[in-house]
């Protein structure tokens, strides 16, 4: 049985940087180009709870430039740490996107990545050739409610759908800095597509008959994760600081029968980001 794997740990960090952004209280100014710099950590990469058999923890150094306070693009070098690669350089994802806030009460995202990975990656999101999605979120002061969608392009192309709630608490400081906690709920659903080759036995009668390989292809959309975090998050004047507990709860694994090479490896799993980001 071959699957194509799409692992993308890059939509939950364009997620989480999403989420700071609308939370910052350091906002860009209108109309005024701004460069930012930043490092991420992520303990334990996954997509929806999947993982290799290493269990590979991630570094991401991130330089941003804002055009306009909606228009910005990106891109960040992963280097990938586990028992056999250390601190080892995997690629690079460029992100263009657009970000919009109407009267603090609808807060929209748009991005479009594109990965350059080494031929040699053994990351398990490598199959990614580009992505896009968008996502929507009614802000109020009682649960905010986001939707979202993507589509991921390999050999074979994948769609994504998320939605969620969050509750912000802002706790502002004398000194002009402000502390964010925004504990979160999400639902994650896509397609895995995969083809799956076996043996069918074939027979007339009584008479004996001889294996035929078959060969089927499907696409199911079915949920793919759970997942409950807080984000946590200090800025002050052009400093933040970043930090978010989660726990994460795969479903629908794909399993081959007696090949557990060929099976999604995944679990219930705890893993923490952390991150800090500098606008020059």
């Amino acid at each position: 049985m071959k699957i194509t794997r799409l692992f993308v740990f890059f939509f939950f960090f364009i997620l989480s940087e999403t989420k700071a952004q609308s939370t910052d209280s350091a906002n860009v100014e209108e109309n005024k180009t701004q460069f930012k710099i930043g490092i991420n950590y992520n303990s334990n990469l996954n997509y929806y709870g999947r993982t290799d058999s290493l269990r590979s923890s991630g570094f991401f150094p991130l330089a941003e430039l804002w055009f306009t306070p909606q228009f910005y693009i990106n891109a960040a070098p992963i280097f990938v740490n586990n028992k056999i690669q250390r601190f080892e350089y995997a690629g690079t994802v460029a992100t263009v996107g657009y970000q919009f806030n109407a009267n603090n009460k609808w807060f929209g995202n748009l991005y479009a990545l594109k990965p350059f990975y080494k031929s040699n990656s053994t990351l398990v999101q490598s199959a990614l050739k580009a992505q896009g999605g968008a996502s929507i979120t009614w802000l109020n002061s009682v649960l905010n409610l986001t939707v979202g969608g993507d589509i991921k392009f390999s050999d074979k192309t994948d769609y994504g759908a998320s939605a969620g709630l969050d509750h912000i608490v802002r706790l502002p400081f004398e000194d002009e800095s402000v502390f964010v906690i925004d504990p979160s709920a999400y639902i994650y659903a896509g397609t895995q597509q995969f083809s799956e080759t076996y043996y069918k036995k074939s027979k007339f009668l009584f008479f004996p008959g001889s294996q035929q390989q078959v060969s089927e292809t499907s696409a199911r959309f079915n949920i793919l994760a759970y997942e409950f975090s807080v984000p946590l998050i200090y800025a002050k004047n052009r400093f933040q600081l970043s930090a978010t507990p989660s726990y994460i709860i795969p479903q629908n694994l794909i399993s081959v029968p007696g090949r557990p090479d060929l099976s999604e490896r995944g679990k219930e799993t705890f893993y923490l980001a952390l991150g800090a980001k500098l606008t020059l």
